[in-house]
Protein backbone atom coordinates (compact mmCIF):
# COMPACT_ATOMS: atom_id res chain seq x y z
CA UNK A 1 0.00 0.00 0.00
CA UNK A 2 1.25 3.51 -0.74
CA UNK A 3 2.26 5.47 2.10
CA UNK A 4 0.55 8.43 1.36
CA UNK A 5 -2.31 6.15 2.59
CA UNK A 6 -0.40 6.65 5.80
CA UNK A 7 0.24 10.24 5.88
CA UNK A 8 -1.00 11.53 8.75
CA UNK A 9 -0.16 8.08 10.97
CA UNK A 10 3.48 8.94 9.89
CA UNK A 11 3.10 12.10 11.01
CA UNK A 12 1.66 11.41 14.41
CA UNK A 13 4.13 8.35 14.82
CA UNK A 14 7.08 11.33 14.52
CA UNK A 15 5.49 13.60 16.65
CA UNK A 16 4.71 11.01 19.58
CA UNK A 17 8.25 10.04 19.00
CA UNK A 18 9.94 13.43 19.40
CA UNK A 19 6.94 14.11 22.75
CA UNK A 20 8.43 10.94 24.64
CA UNK A 21 11.84 11.83 23.97
CA UNK A 22 11.50 14.83 25.56
CA UNK A 23 9.51 13.37 28.46
CA UNK A 24 12.35 10.37 28.67
CA UNK A 25 15.06 13.78 28.85
CA UNK A 26 12.48 15.48 31.36
CA UNK A 27 12.00 12.23 33.62
CA UNK A 28 15.85 12.10 34.04
CA UNK A 29 15.80 15.00 35.16
CA UNK A 30 13.33 14.89 38.05
CA UNK A 31 14.21 14.21 41.60
CA UNK A 32 12.94 10.65 42.27
CA UNK A 33 14.63 8.69 38.94
CA UNK A 34 14.25 5.88 40.28
CA UNK A 35 9.86 6.26 40.86
CA UNK A 36 10.33 6.72 37.49
CA UNK A 37 11.99 4.51 35.86
CA UNK A 38 9.17 2.26 33.76
CA UNK A 39 8.05 5.67 32.36
CA UNK A 40 11.27 6.08 31.41
CA UNK A 41 11.72 2.83 29.63
CA UNK A 42 8.47 2.52 28.07
CA UNK A 43 9.16 6.29 26.70
CA UNK A 44 12.27 5.26 24.74
CA UNK A 45 10.64 1.50 23.96
CA UNK A 46 7.46 3.96 22.79
CA UNK A 47 9.66 6.70 20.81
CA UNK A 48 11.71 3.66 19.12
CA UNK A 49 8.92 2.02 17.92
CA UNK A 50 7.03 5.04 15.93
CA UNK A 51 9.96 5.66 14.45
CA UNK A 52 10.52 2.50 13.11
CA UNK A 53 7.09 2.36 12.63
CA UNK A 54 6.77 5.54 10.65
CA UNK A 55 9.91 4.26 8.48
CA UNK A 56 8.41 0.66 7.61
CA UNK A 57 4.93 2.77 6.15
CA UNK A 58 7.06 4.99 4.52
CA UNK A 59 8.63 2.28 2.51
CA UNK A 60 5.13 0.53 1.93
CA UNK A 61 5.67 -2.32 3.98
CA UNK A 62 3.19 -5.54 3.39
CA UNK A 63 3.72 -6.12 7.34
CA UNK A 64 2.44 -2.63 8.23
CA UNK A 65 -0.85 -3.92 9.95
CA UNK A 66 1.42 -6.17 12.12
CA UNK A 67 3.56 -3.63 12.79
CA UNK A 68 1.10 -0.96 13.93
CA UNK A 69 -0.33 -3.60 15.90
CA UNK A 70 2.58 -3.51 18.04
CA UNK A 71 3.23 0.28 17.82
CA UNK A 72 -0.84 1.00 19.12
CA UNK A 73 0.03 -1.17 21.98
CA UNK A 74 3.09 0.15 23.23
CA UNK A 75 1.45 3.80 22.81
CA UNK A 76 -0.82 2.64 24.91
CA UNK A 77 1.15 1.24 27.86
CA UNK A 78 3.20 4.25 27.91
CA UNK A 79 0.48 6.84 27.97
CA UNK A 80 -1.03 4.65 30.96
CA UNK A 81 2.41 4.65 32.56
CA UNK A 82 2.72 8.73 31.98
CA UNK A 83 -1.06 9.24 33.04
CA UNK A 84 0.28 8.09 36.70
CA UNK A 85 2.67 11.06 37.13
CA UNK A 86 0.54 13.56 34.91
CA UNK A 87 -0.80 15.57 37.91
CA UNK A 88 2.61 16.47 38.99
CA UNK A 89 4.40 16.75 35.43
CA UNK A 90 3.73 18.64 32.78
CA UNK A 91 5.91 16.37 30.48
CA UNK A 92 4.18 13.24 31.11
CA UNK A 93 0.88 14.82 30.75
CA UNK A 94 1.58 16.06 27.30
CA UNK A 95 3.40 12.73 26.20
CA UNK A 96 0.49 10.58 27.53
CA UNK A 97 -1.89 12.53 25.26
CA UNK A 98 0.33 12.24 22.36
CA UNK A 99 0.47 8.69 22.96
CA UNK A 100 -3.12 8.51 23.80
CA UNK A 101 -3.52 9.77 19.98
CA UNK A 102 -1.00 8.00 18.64
CA UNK A 103 -2.22 4.40 20.06
CA UNK A 104 -5.98 5.72 18.77
CA UNK A 105 -4.90 5.98 15.18
CA UNK A 106 -3.00 3.16 15.39
CA UNK A 107 -5.52 0.22 16.59
CA UNK A 108 -7.92 2.31 13.80
CA UNK A 109 -5.35 2.08 10.95
CA UNK A 110 -4.56 -1.46 11.82
CA UNK A 111 -8.35 -2.34 12.64
CA UNK A 112 -8.73 -1.12 8.79
CA UNK A 113 -6.55 -2.93 7.27
CA UNK A 114 -7.03 -6.87 8.63
CA UNK A 115 -7.41 -9.17 5.64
Amino acid sequence: MSHEHYKNLIDTLYECASECIHCEMACLEEQDVKMLERCIRLDMECAETCIYSAKMLSMGTEFSSDIIALCSRICEECAEECEKHSQKMDHCRTCAEICRKCYEECRSMADVNVM
